[in-house]
């Protein structure tokens, strides 16, 4: 079920058909619309240190034919390239084991990707993060782009077309040697590039302490034409505000030309990844919440806009609001605590009475307001990895926030 869902999912972002009358199959370069038709305009690489070039014939070549080099190291402060290609082409499954998967390692160790020879990555993120780990922590999943089977290795399944050239790298700044990296890139050659294909790209960025009322932006804003594909998200809650809830906040997507008002809007953060009431651990192909720990007051989660693409013509800007919530008591307590916040409603169903105001805060022991649910602006901390496609092969957005950063009270 998943290998279908998969394959109707990468037919229906890249197939472009000429005419009406004019089958997927004829104009698509990269998969035939079904499994046992014949495809001349791709030939298969398989990429790994047992063939760093993915060149034919010439793969197992070191011990004569026998197991000989399976894995390599990074050392401390060291770049290692897995891959680097000329084309067109277009990389279908990368898979990644590392022997030191600890949360330092995860958010030190960095992924890039560069497309055509530019000089700016198109990739530059954390590697757990990347591969849909937040936090730092490994965890048992599989959904539409990602999967790690037993928690041991890493596996991507987002296509990645390229022009001219690929190219990526390992780049390891946890200041200690990473003594195996084991890896495997399936790609393929293409005789034919379709000018409709686009690149992939992929960015991450922490704060951590969001401003109260600034929405925490997911992706910021990106030029060009292209598709969101989605984002992986981790927070660490601020325990100022105890065991509130935090996930109040709604996705705002910004298309094509908005300014203060979105065109897209989710309304709140569980809702956004098709749960309700709270966020425990689950997994499906395109949501899911890999972390709920309420102990340690940390989540990781995700989603993934598959089956509902959200394209671009010129920009897409992608955020979060920071909201949370309990009972209006509990939150008059926090006010007279002088904890951060700034009310926003208070819901007594079926009524959500709105007392937000960019000017003044609402005095919440007003006897007119009920007793009764209070969502309120909060400072947490947040990290996002977003994924998308962009008719460029490089990007506007900022280079990787450092290794201090990354790591900062890493639990």
């Amino acid at each position: 079920m998943k290998t279908e869902f998969i394959i109707l999912f990468f037919i229906a972002l890249f197939c472009s058909c000429k005419s009406k009358n004019e089958s997927c199959s004829k104009s698509n370069n990269l998969l035939p619309s079904n499994m046992f038709e014949y495809n001349d305009n791709i030939e298969p690489r398989w990429v790994s240190f047992e063939n760093a070039k993915g060149e034919k014939g010439r793969g197992g070549m070191e011990n004569n034919g026998a197991k000989g080099h399976a894995c390599d190291s990074i050392t401390a402060g060291s770049t290692k390239t897995l891959l680097n290609v000329s084309g067109p082409g277009i990389i279908n499954r990368m898979w990644v084991t590392i022997s030191d998967r600890s949360p330092l390692m995860l958010r030190s160790l960095v992924l890039k990707m560069y497309w055509d020879n530019e000089d700016k990555p198109a990739v530059s993120v954390p590697f757990g993060d990347f591969f849909g780990i937040g936090l730092g922590k490994t965890a048992v999943f599989e959904n539409a782009l990602f999967a790690n089977p037993e928690g041991r290795s890493f596996n991507c399944f987002i296509q990645m077309p390229f022009k001219k050239a690929a190219r990526v790298e390992l780049v390891n700044e946890s200041g200690v040697d990473l003594p195996m990296v084991f890896f495997d890139i399936d790609l393929q050659l293409l005789k034919n590039w379709d000018e409709n294909f686009l690149y992939f790209h992929s960015y991450w960025h922490r704060d951590t302490a969001t401003v109260l009322t600034e929405d925490f932006e997911i992706m910021p804003a990106v030029t060009g034409k292209g598709r969101f594909l989605g984002s992986n998200i981790s927070i660490n809650a601020n325990p100022d505000y105890k065991d509130c809830w935090w996930g109040e906040g709604e996705v705002k997507i910004y298309l094509d030309g908005d300014k203060e008002f979105p065109t897209l809007i989710g309304s709140g953060t569980e809702d956004y990844i098709g749960t309700a009431w709270g966020q425990g651990q689950f997994c499906t192909n395109t949501t899911g919440c890999l972390i709920a720990d309420s102990k340690n007051l940390q989540w990781a989660f995700f989603r993934y806009h598959v089956s509902d693409p959200v394209y671009f013509k010129s920009e897409c800007r992608v955020t979060i609001q920071q909201i949370g919530g309990n009972n209006k008591d509990i939150v008059i307590a926090l006010q007279k605590e002088k904890v951060d916040l700034i009310p926003v409603t208070v819901h007594q169903a079926p009524r959500m009475i709105q007392i937000y105001k960019k000017d003044s805060t609402v005095n919440l022991e007003d006897k007119s307001l009920p007793n009764a649910w209070t969502n309120f602006y909060r400072s947490d901390d947040l990290a996002a990895a977003s994924y998308f496609y962009l008719d460029s092969p490089k990007n506007n957005l900022p280079d990787l926030q450092s290794r201090d950063i990354r790591t900062w009270k890493l639990k």
